[in-house]
């Protein structure tokens, strides 16, 4: 693969990413793509740690562009990926509703839903292919950026690291987003929290209330119901399963992202529903299920620091909620733009770069961001008297300026002009 491997010439940039999560690789590779220097910092000594997670995440075409230009990571992806077009929908207590159809967005690029740490664990792979500088173990403590001389860095140990940029990819609690706000702030809780969980399937192969589920290769299924949707789908050709519901936040859990949970707790919350619901909750063996709080945070004035130097990408800036579908496809594009702004903009103009980024990705992120809450309130608060009128009312929104979108060709196409709306006005002679 490292043949393969196209990357443009030095341009001189040195960047440190923090956090190696799907943000912070992405960055990275994009950033070894147009010829910067990059350096990685996780805190976890074992990527193990990230790549063991284990619960579905999905990437639309915006979001799949990028694997494309990767060198056998889009067809590693799809390799392990669920082959589904389509999403069924049921009423709580077990009624057929809709089939809502995705073949027509075969047009706008690949959609691949997966493993979480299976597919992290090809991208990691594909950037060590690449020779990025990755240093586990190495939890950072605090951001700076100084004018003399421009630069900015990190504190790991005590020790201060500097480079051109940083990009903070850590997450909803990344120590970078203080410099950025100018104070310390805490996660809010969004109301909800969320299992999950995914396993073998040879038990519910077993099962005659829940074997259609895979028997018969991948599928994808959700059922709607009061204050909660339970979404389950199978994988590798029926071989694992697995399921998610999102419901109210009552004081049960604690902000982390692997606690774990009882089938038994969360059956309580799914009173009244249907058995194939109940018999696949049922079915999830020990260890296989976590529970945690969705945490969200006010959209931020700015994802950039004073001096423009130190930006923050993915759930540092901007956390979505599941029902978006859309969080690990927008911290790609993220990426994608930083690193093509950076390479119009030179090393000259560090600050020009990371202004023209955060104006192109401001306004697209926190409206994809809006569609989160609202998928979730037209599920679960669905009026049924109308649902079985028009059953499309529960189907996702699709929408081509999200979906059929290529944030790399956008942000070369609009980096002149975003940069001249950037800059003051000449004064006349």
């Amino acid at each position: 693969m490292a043949s393969e491997i196209l990357r443009l010439p030095p341009s001189g940039i040195k960047v440190i990413v923090v956090g190696a999560g799907f943000a912070g690789l992405a960055a990275a590779i994009e950033c070894d793509r147009k010829g910067h220097s990059v350096t990685l910092y996780e805190k976890v000594d074992d990527i193990d740690e990230i790549t063991r997670i284990g619960d579905i995440i999905s990437f639309d075409p915006n979001g799949s562009k990028a694997f494309e230009r990767w060198p056998g990571v889009i067809d590693a992806m799809e390799a392990i990926a669920r082959q589904t077009t389509w999403l069924d929908l049921y009423h709580h207590e077990g009624e057929f509703v809709t089939r809502q159809s995705f073949a027509h967005e075969k047009t706008w690029g690949r959609r691949i839903n997966g493993h979480r740490g299976q597919l992290h664990d090809i991208i990691y792979r594909h950037a060590l292919a690449r020779g990025i500088d990755i240093r586990l173990g190495k939890r950072v403590e605090d951001y700076f950026e100084t004018d003399d001389p421009p630069q900015a860095g990190v504190v790991i140990g005590g020790e201060r690291f500097v480079a051109d940029v940083v990009i903070a990819a850590e997450g909803v609690r990344s120590r970078g987003r203080k410099i950025v706000l100018g104070f310390d702030e805490n996660p809010k809780s969004s109301g909800y929290a969320v299992y999950r969980a995914w396993f073998p399937s040879d038990d519910v192969a077993k099962n005659p209330i829940i074997k259609h589920l895979v028997v018969n290769g991948d599928t994808h299924q959700g059922f709607i119901g009061p204050d909660i949707h339970f979404l389950a789908s199978s994988i590798k050709g029926g071989k694992e399963i697995n399921w998610v519901f999102t419901h109210i936040d009552d004081g049960n859990i604690e902000e982390s992202w692997q606690f774990p949970g009882k089938p038994e707790e969360a059956l309580k919350y799914l009173d009244g529903w249907c058995p194939i619901v109940h018999e696949l909750v049922k079915a999830t063996p020990p260890g296989r299920l976590i529970d945690h709080k969705l945490v969200y945070r006010d959209p931020l004035p700015t994802f950039i620091s004073p001096r423009a130097r130190i930006t923050l990408i993915g759930d540092s800036a901007h956390p979505f909620l599941p029902t978006s579908i859309q969080g690990a496809s927008q911290s790609i594009e993220d990426g994608v733009v930083l690193a093509t702004c950076l390479q119009l903009s030179g090393r000259a103009d560090i600050p020009r770069a990371l202004r023209a980024y955060e104006k192109i990705r401001y306004d697209r992120v926190h409206r994809a961001q809006a569609m989160g809450p609202k998928t979730r309130e037209r599920w679960h608060k669905a009026d049924w008297s109308r649902v079985w009128k028009k059953p499309e009312m529960i189907h996702l929104v699709r929408e081509p300026w999200l979906l059929n979108f290529d944030a790399e060709k956008d942000a070369y196409d609009r980096y002149a002009d975003v940069v001249a709306a950037l800059e003051p006005p000449r004064a006349k002679l």
